[in-house]
Order: structure tokens, then sequence, then C-alpha cells
């Protein structure tokens, strides 16, 4: 921790928003008080954006219940500001998870005196899983999944994983696939549950024809423009969509571009690449646009799901080289838009492969390719509201994973009780 200490603060320094309750991050959480006898304390971690806002149905059922009351952690500054922005009246505190390491893990612990844990996705810390095991407090592992290069390091370290996964006391993974690699790993088959992907629950509040048009000209674009969004981009796709769209003008002159980057905080970096594009660009974080732009940044955070409503195509981004993780493509999906990503998907690459298989959704090498494909869909209308319908019968077919994941809590909560 203390090699690697001077490159995580300089990546704090250029992301920004660590500051504010910087010291949480070593345990030293706002203390809780005594707690109400008879009800239940779940610490809740949801590590970032995309976590925060998966785990809104689950908070949400037990706002109503007295009986429980969630303590919600984050690891990131925009899943800690999407917390105070949507879950502060339901929740009876919200903060910073702690670096996992004995000391800073047990002032948390005796501050939080949780009674269950749940940890969402990818993540499974070993301090904080031993913290729970050693005071006899269950570890549901919510969302469960395992990327290829998880699996593969947890493999390769068996010796070190044993232990850790000896402390949870449920997995309940996304699928089927993710199952089965829990079980290679050591996990008894009795303690994991499929619920499926939480994720895929979602439900969208859909814009109106006018609150569309409204958007639009905030974003600079005109009501009949064709948009491409670039969703969830990472460094260097920027720049292949603008290469795209320099393409795609040759022959959709009313093609317009919206990027929304994975971490707002970017703005800086992203603005640079657009200096040298050629084309007209706004920030949306500086107000509503002046007047018509060829490229929209969206450097704001939860706004995706409202800005996806308006694509035509839809490209997921961290999934052109040199990423190979991908970020989800579920809310487009959802949404009933074509999508488009690169060959690295990873982890989600159960869904892609479906959506792919399906019909919803095409793989792209480069921003030639994506151009290529893109103006294909923008040409065809019928292969466009084939490709959407495909997305949203996908989405339609994966849900209730939240009712599942819901019985194994309360189930866990009575056994507490």
């Amino acid at each position: 921790m203390l090699l690697a200490l001077p490159y995580y603060l300089l990546r704090m320094k250029r992301r920004g928003g660590y500051r504010r309750h910087f010291s949480q991050r070593f345990g030293a959480v706002e203390p809780m008080g005594e707690k109400t006898p008879g009800v239940r304390r779940i610490w809740l971690q949801a590590v970032s954006v995309g976590e925060m806002l998966a785990v809104g149905p689950v908070i949400e059922a037990f706002r109503s219940d007295p009986a429980v009351e969630i303590y919600l952690t984050t690891t990131t500054s925009t899943g800690y500001r999407l917390a105070l922005d949507r879950y502060y009246d339901a929740t009876v505190g919200i903060g910073y998870f702690p670096a996992d390491w004995l000391l800073f893990s047990w002032l948390a612990w005796r501050r939080i005196q949780p009674d269950l844990v749940i940890l969402t996705e990818g993540e499974r810390w070993p301090e904080h899983i031993e913290q729970a095991r050693s005071r006899g407090v269950p570890v549901l592992c919510m969302n469960a999944r395992l990327s290829d290069k998880s699996f593969r390091r947890m493999r390769g370290a068996r010796w070190a994983v044993g232990p850790m996964l000896d402390g949870i006391t449920r997995v309940l993974p996304c699928s089927e696939h993710d199952a089965t690699r829990f079980r290679e790993l050591g996990f008894p088959t009795e303690r994991i549950s499929v619920t499926g992907n939480i994720k895929l629950d979602l439900t969208i509040p859909l814009l109106g024809l006018a609150e569309k048009a409204k958007l639009r000209a905030e974003l600079g674009f005109g009501v009949n423009d064709t948009i491409l969004l670039g969703s969830s981009t990472w460094p260097g796709e920027e720049r292949a969509l603008t290469r795209a769209l320099a393409i795609l003008r040759g022959s959709v002159s009313s093609c317009r571009l919206l990027l929304v980057p994975r971490h707002a905080e970017r703005r800086a970096e992203v603005e640079a690449e657009l200096k040298t594009s050629g084309f007209t660009f706004h920030l949306r974080s500086r107000g509503a646009a002046p007047g018509p732009v060829d490229i929209c940044v969206a450097d704001t955070t939860g706004e995706l799901r409202k800005l996806t409503q308006l694509a035509d195509v839809v490209f997921v981004g961290k999934s052109l080289p040199p990423h190979e993780q991908g970020q989800t493509p579920v809310e487009a999906a959802a949404l009933g838009k074509p999508v488009l990503f690169g060959p690295g998907m990873t982890n989600f690459f159960m869904i892609a492969d479906e959506l792919v298989r399906g019909g919803a959704a095409q793989v792209v090498a480069d921003e030639k390719e994506l151009a290529e494909v893109a103006q294909k869909i923008f040409a065809d209308p019928a292969r466009s509201d084939a490709m959407g319908a495909a997305a949203a019968k996908w989405h339609r077919a994966n849900q209730g994973a939240v009712g599942r994941t819901l019985e194994i809590i309360r189930a866990e909560l009575g056994r507490l009780r």
C-alpha cells in the first residue's frame, strides 16, 4: 500500500473530488451511535456509479421496513455524490469504503457495527470479510461475477483465496457461468444461488417528445439530427469516435456525436482532444449550448439513462483496444437502441454475447468499422428497428433478479432475528 500510495494520490488529484471525507478511507467514518434494539443494520458496499444505480431497488425495498437500516458505502467520488443525491433519506448513513487493511477496517467496523454485510459484483475484500467472520456477521456477495482476469488470478492463488471464500456466507452470482467459476474455486455448491443480474431489472423514466426536444437544444443538436452516442468512454475512445464522426459526415451530414466519458473529471483531457478535431463542440457542465455544435460532451454524472434516449446508435465504451473490460450495455438495450462495442467486453462478455447472438448488437474492431456499421444502421430504418426490438426483447427476458435477491437477503435477516 505504501509503495502504491504516490500513484493513487496522483490519480485522485487528476480526477478530483477525493479530498472531502478522505479520512473515511482510513476507517474514520462518522460514529453511528448506539443501535436501536431490534433493528438490523446492513452494511452495503457499491463501488461506483453503475453499482450504485443497481442497488437502488434493494435500498428502496427496505426504506419502509422499521426493522432494517442500511449504511451505504462507495469507493469513488462520483459514486459518493450519486449516493447522497439518491439515497440520503433512505439510509442511516453514507460514507467511503475503508482501505482493506487491518487497522482501517477494524476502526470502521467498530463504528458501523453491522449485522449483515453485502458486497456487490466483483468486490471481495479479504480484511473486510475477515472482520465479518471474526464477529460472526454473515456476508452476502450480491450480483457476484468473476471476470476472466480475476478468475485466472484467483485460480492461480487458491491458497490465498480459500480463507477469503470461507468467510463468505452466500454467493449470489449473475449467471450460471459465474456460479461455475465459484464452484471451480472451491466454494460450496449449497451456498451458491444464481439470482441473475440485478442491473437488468432497471426501470428508466422515459422522456416525452417535448422533453427530448428541449434536451437536444440544450446539447446543441437539432430535432432531426442523427445522434451517435459514445457511452461511458475511456481514454482513446473519444478520438476514435471523433474520427468515426468525420467518416460518417461523408454520407450522413446530419450526424452529431454525443460523448459521455466514464469519468466526468476527464473533461479537460477530452476538451484538449476535441480542440484538434476541427469540429465544434460544447461541454454540458457549462450549461446549455449557445448554438448548434457537432459534438457535445456530457461531462456530468447520473444523466446517461436520459441521454441514451436521444441516441440512434449507441457505442459502449472501454471496449476498443487497449481496453478489454467494457462498460455495461444494459441501459442501451433496455431502451431498445442498436448497440455497438469493441472486442474487449470481458466484464460483460455473457451479456455482450447474448446481445450479438440475438441480433441486438454488433462488434466493431476500430473507428473505421464503427463508422461503417453505424452508417448502415442509419441508412436502414428496418435494420435499426430490428436491432432495437431485439435489444428490448432480450432485456424483458432477463428480468426478475431483484426479487430473487431480496428473498435471500430477507431470509438471512430472518435467521439473525
